[in-house]
């Protein structure tokens, strides 16, 4: 497992819903096509973006069966799993491993009961143990941060490949940087600081900007690899204030809304998250413009 290798550009995917709440897979299909083709190296579908969170074990099983055949093969495909029990994830993670994703991205588990860190290492052990997939720690929860010396452990386990380091805490991205680089890959997903993230030396980045700014993220990250900082500053100083225009509150929202606007159509949130104001809408646009990016489409 350890010989799993995922980095560079991971995109999130978002799952497009019809008025209904249904799943739209002709925009799935296509918004999967259009990510392909920007050059990005994978794509994690049922995640954050993709409002993992609402989807039923069947709906995640589709949507990443979808992405499965739309990328055939070309970049690795990442299932996103958000519950809330090893029983849950084990029952979500069988289903995804059966539609072909070549690897896991699986919260700590974030209700209001605290497993302890004992609880945080045998969870991931048994996941491992049970579906014997790689598997990418997402640490997401703001009240549920694993911190680094789990963390240290968790490295050690033969399914884990990666962490994904979320929740805006680059003072925990640095210490993983100096105590598990190098077991495991370290991926960024502090939006608003990829720019440093990428110079310190992360692995990647699997987040939500480059699905709103595929090429520019690849930009960013091939400037930083390459040592031109200056390039790669202008681009951190393009894509910022888009990141701003679509982060909380009601990113999934704004986020779709950003994607409509470069007439990547995907549908709407699914309830209860409103739909974006004409004034959040102007401020994603205006963004969007600044960043030369109003003019994409999937023709």
């Amino acid at each position: 497992m350890k010989n799993v290798k995922i980095g560079g550009v991971i995109s999130t995917i978002v799952t497009p819903f019809n008025e209904d709440d249904t799943i739209n897979e002709e925009m799935l299909r296509k918004e999967v096509s259009y990510l392909a083709n920007s050059g990005i190296d994978g794509i994690c579908a049922c995640g954050s973006t993709g409002e993992g969170h609402t989807l039923s074990v069947e709906e995640s099983a589709r949507i990443c069966e979808i992405v499965v055949e739309e990328v055939a093969g070309r970049i690795p495909v990442v299932g996103g799993i958000i519950q809330n029990s090893t029983y849950q994830v084990i029952q979500y993670g069988e289903a995804l491993k059966a539609v072909g994703v070549d690897a896991l991205q699986i919260t700590p588990t974030f209700y209001v009961f605290d497993p302890g860190h004992d609880g945080i290492i045998n969870h991931f052990k048994e996941l491992g143990d049970v579906l014997d997939m790689p598997i990418i720690i997402y640490n997401v929860i703001p009240w549920a941060q694993i911190p680094i010396d789990v963390v240290k452990v968790l490295a050690d386990l033969p399914h884990v490949v990666g962490i994904k380091q979320s929740a805006g805490n680059m003072n925990l991205l640095a210490d993983l940087l100096i105590t598990v680089k190098g077991k495991i890959s370290i991926l960024a997903a502090i939006d608003d600081l990829h720019y440093p993230a990428f110079v310190m030396g992360v692995d990647g980045t699997l987040a939500a900007i480059p699905t709103v700014t595929p090429k520019l993220t690849v930009q960013l990250w091939k400037a930083v690899q390459e040592g031109d900082y200056e390039t790669a500053k202008k681009l951190h100083e393009t894509i910022l204030p888009v990141w701003n225009s679509i982060k909380e509150p009601n990113m999934p929202s704004k986020l779709k809304e950003a994607l409509r606007l470069q007439g990547r159509p995907v549908g709407k949130a699914r309830n209860p998250m409103p739909p974006v104001t004409e004034e959040q809408s102007e401020k994603i646009a205006l963004a969007l413009q600044n960043a030369g990016l109003l003019t994409n489409s999937y023709s």
